[in-house]
């Protein structure tokens, strides 16, 4: 029964009648469409939903509605009147919002911090905003902006425009970043959905930001390659008018429950599924694998496409989808499942690879012997003959566990008929191959399912697979009704992709001089129930796992292989980072052996330019690792110092440094990776840019505008973005494996290029003129000459272009033959980190002191980005190495699932190397893996150094560290 609730919300009396018991946040985001506040776990774990309760921080899922009645509620709608505030002005400026979807619950909790406190120390902002976590950013940049807020509130108080503030820059790299302290927000504009739902805002860069003053902060005309302008989709960011997955459902849509099994291994049948639905009040139909149109299995590798879209008959996995309920709100909210007429026989099943490739195992997949689904494989010279003359050898065994992307933005979206063209709004990685395998399981051609990817919050390689969208587009398809969807916690962790678990094995050898002569490596990858991304990983961890390291002598294998376990795919490195570990801490063994510096030991054999790889490839220009280390150096020295010192004071805990080095190749491996881009001048003088690159917080939005900008040579504020929509961008190809600043990029840039020269040709003037816009006129400028274009006279072409261009750009690779030579990547990108730590020897505890970290980066197209990428790619990498073990039946959501907090990630110092890249757009080079993989091998290596043990099962909790402590001094 529903009550009149009646209450202040960000300074307006309302009423509402709903549930005494409704969650708060519900009843803000579904009944008064304040959609700002966020939803990640609905259980206090995440603190995305946190607001303001009588001035006092609280989550809004722990609150029922019943007890807000007569208090003063503050969301992050109202943190401002018409502006944003000082602290959603210093988010922006200092790059504290990358994906978003935490930023609405950081900045309630920081304000609550601020009224009390306008200038916290940092262990103040710690505790305060302990409770809200973040995936993307690392959380040092969200410290910096809350400590850096008074300036703003001080300066706007003054009347000042406000300045960076200062020692915020890396030194290798230069660039401003500027912003005003009250920024009004744009205005909300025309849904992307035809009416159906509020959709996601289109991401404008003209008069928009004219009207926020943003146009005064960016950089000139061919100045915003290596500046830091504020992300371009950063207003919506921090004034919670983004649009997420779960923000825009249509008012008449269905909900959808998913029936998902509960057992690893299962087969079942169903009951009398129309008397269910007939007995269920509210309830629209049920629908199952017999109601697919359309081939019912997907899959992101065509040949390897093996997992449907609903089971039939037999469930591979624990929460693998067998059935749709869709209904109304109500009635799918009050729906008990344990009446759904399912039967369930529980079938034998396997969780480890090795269970799995025992004698007499049982194939999950027909066909499939040992349950390999396939292998990667590199070989180059005689590693055995190498190895049994080195002069020194290690050999060593690693095994890593399942890690959960945890992104706070839970899997969301709808999906609606257009007529005859499907409709299907959610967060996604790859639009395109959403479409496509959307299509396939529907039974319709590609052309009449269109993808609108909304904000996402949060992604990792997880969202790369279709998840919800063939689920909604069948019941949109077969009621003729939107149909609409958000993930449980619960739900997105058992049913989702996670990090492949591996167990690998290597031996490398070195000569008397310290030179690597040759390195055997194997491992096995377990990539559950279906194929998703294994074969990716199988191919690239053979190529990687030498290291960024001259080894002449070489032979790697990787095999995925099928359990009954979680689906492994896609998640920031493709396996490259578990390979990385194995490498890097022998890499340490050895020159401990070698007794020689560790760092040096590295430097001596990195890769140079004119080098070979292990797959033959010659490097004729753009190797940057030795520039790494080098940078590294004094503070490599500075650190071993520092301990050397410590250790000598203390014996309960000591202090240990680590380093390791990666590399990365961006892009696919050995296949086409094509992204393309399209340019055009409008007829009232904007310039739209068309880009699918789907920005997941990385900064696609920003990067591209920013490289497409200067290659026509106009301002960055005349672009206006057209964002990722099927129906009206390109194909920029999936947001993975650190390719879009590289090959949507170079995209970007020739667009750009052949664009400025169809408009210097048809004013027939030479390279050297200028572009300028004053309203619908193109002026040209060379030297004295002025010419002026009246655009709005001029013919516009079918996209309403009166000048356009569309650019592609694949990078030139060549197959791997069957030894794995070959070209399998057109650039690689470059980085190490030292990471410094204390072990409390008695309890096995590990303290963080800080990182450093030197990235070759080709070119920083915009620095603060970049340092972004850097610190979030730490933090997952500090999870990886410490805390994170996803463990199915047990871990499946966010209390007991653990990832770093903001109290978890030290200082992080970060050092851009620019290495040009002579294929990457201005130079530049893919980042967002490469940051990640470095720092598990570090974090085990400074453990070592602590304490003398190698702990050889990740992740490196206290209990295993002081285990392996114990097990050193019982043979000491």
């Amino acid at each position: 029964m529903n009550t009149h609730i009646d209450f202040e919300l960000n300074g307006a009396a309302v009423a509402v009648a709903v549930s005494p018991v409704a969650r708060l946040a519900s009843v803000l985001r579904e009944e008064l469409r304040l959609t700002g506040t966020k939803v990640g776990c609905d259980a206090g774990d995440c603190g995305a939903c946190t607001v303001l309760l009588d001035g006092e921080p609280v989550c809004g899922c722990l609150v029922p509605a019943a007890s807000v009645s007569g208090r003063k509620v503050r969301t992050v709608e109202g943190l401002a009147n018409g502006s944003l505030s000082a602290l959603q002005a210093s988010f922006l400026e200092q790059g504290a919002a990358q994906c978003g979807i935490c930023t609405p619950g950081l900045l309630i909790a920081a304000t609550a911090l601020l009224d009390r406190n306008p200038h916290p120390d940092e262990s103040e902002v710690r505790d305060a905003l302990g409770g809200v976590l973040c995936r993307c950013t690392g959380y040092r940049k969200i410290i910096a902006a809350v400590m850096g807020a008074s300036r703003y509130a001080e300066q706007a108080n003054a009347g000042a425009a406000p300045h960076p503030p200062a020692g915020t820059f890396s030194p290798q790299v230069t660039g401003r970043r500027e912003t005003a302290a009250t920024l009004t927000p744009p205005s909300p504009r025309p849904s992307l959905g035809e009416g159906k739902g509020e959709g996601r805002m289109p991401i404008v860069l003209a008069s928009e930001w004219n009207e926020a003053g943003l146009d005064r902060r960016l950089p000139p005309a061919g100045r915003a390659v290596g500046a830091s302008p504020v992300r371009l989709d950063g207003l919506a960011k921090v004034s919670g008018a983004e649009k997420f997955g779960g923000d825009s459902f249509p008012a008449d849509a269905l909900y959808v429950l998913v029936v998902r099994s509960p057992h690893y291994h299962a087969r079942f049948s169903f009951g009398d599924l129309d008397a269910y639905v007939a007995a269920s009040p509210g309830i629209a139909g049920v629908f199952t694998a017999a109601d697919i149109p359309g081939k019912n299995c997907f899959g992101v590798i065509p040949p390897f496409a093996d997992q449907p879209a609903l089971a039939e008959g037999r469930a591979r996995f624990r929460g693998e989808a067998v059935a749709l309920i869709a209904g109304e709100r109500a009635a799918i909210a009050d729906l008990d499942l344990t009446k759904f007429p399912v039967t369930w026989t529980e079938l034998p099943y396997v969780l480890e690879s090795s269970q799995a490739q025992a004698d007499g195992a049982f194939e999950i997949h027909a066909g499939r012997a040992k349950n390999l689904l396939t292998a990667g494989f590199v070989e180059r010279g005689d590693p055995e003959s190498a190895l049994a003359a080195a002069t020194h050898i290690v050999s060593g065994t690693i095994e890593t566990s399942y890690v959960e992307h945890a992104y706070i933005e839970p899997e969301a979206g709808f999906a609606y008929m257009d007529g005859d063209t499907l409709v299907v709004t959610a967060c996604t990685q790859a639009p395109y191959m959403d479409r496509d395998d959307t299509a396939k399981v529907l039974g319709l051609p590609p052309e009449k399912v269109r993808i609108v990817p909304t904000a996402a919050g949060g992604g990792f390689g997880s969202k790369l697979d279709v998840s919800l969208q063939p689920l909604i587009g069948l019941v949109a398809l077969k009621t003729g009704r939107p149909a609409a969807i958000v993930y449980t916690r619960n739900e997105s962790m058992t049913s989702t992709t996670k990090r492949h678990p591996a167990s690998m094995r290597a031996t490398v050898g070195a000569d008397a001089d310290g030179a690597i002569c040759g390195m055997i490596f194997s491992g096995d990858f377990n990539t559950g129930a279906y194929a998703s991304w294994g074969p990716t990983v199988a191919n690239r961890v053979p190529v990687h796992a030498s290291g960024p390291y001259v080894t002449p002598h070489y032979r790697a294998e990787g095999r995925a292989i099928h359990t009954n376990g979680p689906i492994s795919g896609a998640f920031r490195g493709f396996g490259v980072p578990q390979a990385t570990i194995m490498q890097e801490t022998q890499y340490d063994e050895l020159a401990a052996k070698l007794n020689v510096d560790r760092l040096e030991f590295r430097l001596k054999n990195g890769l140079r330019n004119g080098c070979e790889t292990v797959t033959g490839q010659v490097l004729s220009a753009g190797v940057g690792i030795a520039d790494c280390l080098e940078a590294l150096k004094p503070h490599w020295a500075r650190a071993l110092a520092d301990a050397e010192s410590f250790n000598a004071k203390h014996g309960d805990r000591k202090r240990g440094v680590g380093i390791a080095s990666c590399w990365y190749g961006c892009g696919n491996t050995s296949l086409p990776n094509p992204s393309t881009i399209k340019l055009g001048i409008s007829p009232d003088g904007a310039v739209i840019l068309h880009q699918g690159a789907v920005d997941i917080g990385q900064g696609s939005n920003t990067v591209i505008a920013q490289i497409a900008a200067d290659a026509l040579g106009v301002p960055l504020e005349t672009l206006r973005l057209k964002s990722a929509d099927t129906a009206i961008t390109p194909d920029a190809g999936k947001t993975s494996a650190s390719r879009q600043t590289f090959v949507s990029g170079k995209a970007a840039e020739r667009a750009g290029r052949s664009l400025r020269e169809k408009i210097l040709r048809f004013a027939n003037v030479s390279e050297m003129a200028a572009l300028q816009f004053e309203g619908a006129v193109l002026v040209i400028r060379e030297g004295d000459a002025v010419r002026r274009l009246a655009l709005a006279g001029m013919k516009a072409d079918a996209d309403g272009f009166v000048f356009g261009a569309e650019e592609t750009y694949d990078p030139p690779v060549t197959p791997l033959d069957a030894k794995g030579q070959g070209k399998p990547y057109a650039q690689y990108g470059f980085g190490a980190q030292i990471a410094e730590l204390e072990v409390d020897m008695k309890l096995g505890t590990v303290k963080l002191i800080k990182f450093t970290a030197a990235h070759d980066v080709g070119k920083a197209i915009n620095p603060l980005l970049a340092e972004g990428q850097i610190e979030g790619g730490i933090a997952q990498g500090i999870g990886m190495a410490l805390m994170e073990e996803y463990i199915p039946g047990r871990t499946e959501n966010l209390h007991d699932y653990l990832i770093p907090t903001i109290g978890d990630v030290p200082p992080i110092e970060s050092i851009l190397i620019e290495v040009p890249d002579p294929e990457g757009p201005f130079g530049a080079k893919g980042l967002g893996e490469h940051v990640l993989i470095p720092t598990a091998p570090a974090i085990l290596n400074a453990i070592r150094h602590a304490t003398g043990i190698l702990v050889t099962k990740i992740p490196a909790t206290p209990s295993r560290i002081r285990a392996a402590i114990r097990e050193a001094e019982a043979k000491a």
